[in-house]
């Protein structure tokens, strides 16, 4: 039986108990990968295992959690499920290893980073302007060839705004000018896009997770929100601006006008609207799926103390991220909350340890280390 507990102060708004010494607290971890160095599952480990260093008694309860980018495979998929790697073309053409995964026979289950992802590209080759979407297409046409009823595609990480027509034309669409010429690859090639033609027929659902909240246009929208990171130059920025805007308005006249201020259509640089548009896809947010699936809320409804962590954690991180809607989530339900993050910038109303990088080289002693430290100072032992 569990017994009583005393205030202990507040935090973001809410007041929190505190358990007594003689009551072992129920701690929920719940990280996301830290991109480059750990998985999802692997940093809840660390964590867990500083958790215990700070409270011996505590019961740990591991929830790793993505929102559509990077870990979305390690989290949703069961031990053992079968994962494959199969060649693609990259983001910037050349062939790649991607992986397809199998939630059950039915359904398959996409990261778009492993076949156009950021990471596979070096920094002096990172240019939006010709990067392509294409493999993320194809891993979708294999997926339904090889009998796939439901193709679930995360969406982040890319390095890509191309508004999705290059993963149109990895399952047969084709983009022509005004002199009837195919357009090559990549979102600068769209300011001249005059008509495009329909691929193949997918016969299957497609689910696109998104992690960001972002519109395909707008002063917010995926090219000048995107573009920067993705290595566009800011001359560059209005010629994707206007590319994308082309394809929008073809969309219009094809039938779907909101497209271009679809919340999510943004996401990877214009891959959720072109989705939307090439494959009849159903956006949706990725952390409320993953969450969802991972049983989230009944162990969080059972917690004293919820953990999140990520490589930096800041504002963007409480708009559509997975580790922000674990602390959005944890103050509804009045729960103390802390974050364990390679960088902390900008957030209030929750414990934090962070360092002065990007989580790129934390290992899991490291974090065990912080985590110890954020628990001790969350639960003030």
């Amino acid at each position: 039986m569990r017994q009583a507990i005393t205030p202990w102060g507040n935090s973001g708004g809410f007041s929190f108990p505190r358990i007594l010494p003689s009551v072992a607290p129920i701690i929920l971890v719940a990280p996301a990968a830290f991109k480059g160095t750990l998985g999802p599952r692997q940093v809840a480990e660390a964590i867990a295992t500083g958790v215990r260093r700070a409270v011996p008694g505590a019961l740990v309860l591991e929830c790793p959690v993505a929102d559509g980018g990077n870990g979305l495979l390690d989290v949703v998929l069961p031990a053992g499920a079968l994962r494959e790697r199969l060649p693609v073309t990259g983001p910037i053409g050349e062939s790649v290893s991607a992986e397809l995964g199998w939630i059950d026979g039915e359904t398959a289950i996409i990261e778009s980073a492993s076949a156009c992802g950021l990471a596979l590209v070096e920094p002096e080759d990172r240019d939006p302007m010709r990067t392509t979407t294409r493999g993320v297409g194809e891993l979708i046409w294999t997926a339904a060839d090889r009998g796939a009823k439901t193709i679930v595609v995360g969406l982040g990480g890319t390095a890509t705004v191309d508004g999705g027509t290059g993963a149109a034309r990895g399952f047969g669409w084709t983009f022509e000018n005004a002199g009837g010429e195919q357009l090559p690859d990549g979102g600068g090639s769209l300011v001249d896009l005059a008509s495009f033609r329909s691929g193949w027929g997918l016969g299957a659902r497609v689910v696109a997770l998104a992690d960001v909240a972002t519109p395909l246009l707008g002063p917010d929208g995926a090219a000048p929100v995107f573009g920067p990171q993705k290595g566009a130059r800011p001359e560059e920025i209005p010629l994707l601006v206007a590319g994308l805007t082309r394809l929008a308005e073809l969309w219009t006249q094809a039938g779907r006008p909101g497209l271009g201020t679809q919340s999510m259509g943004g996401a990877a640089g214009g891959l959720g609207a072109g989705l939307a548009f090439f494959a009849k896809a159903e956006l949706t947010r990725g952390a409320d799926w993953v969450l969802e699936r991972a049983g989230f809320d009944a162990a969080l409804a059972k917690a004293d103390l919820v953990i999140t962590a990520e490589g930096v954690f800041d504002k963007t991180s409480l708009v559509g991220k997975a580790p922000g809607e674990v602390v959005r989530r944890a103050q509804v339900a009045k729960k103390k909350v802390a974050v364990v993050a390679g960088r902390v910038e900008g957030v209030i109303g929750v414990h934090a340890v962070g360092g002065d990088g990007d989580g790129r080289f934390l290992d899991a002693a490291a974090l065990a280390q912080m985590a110890e430290q954020v628990a001790r100072e969350a639960l003030r032992l």
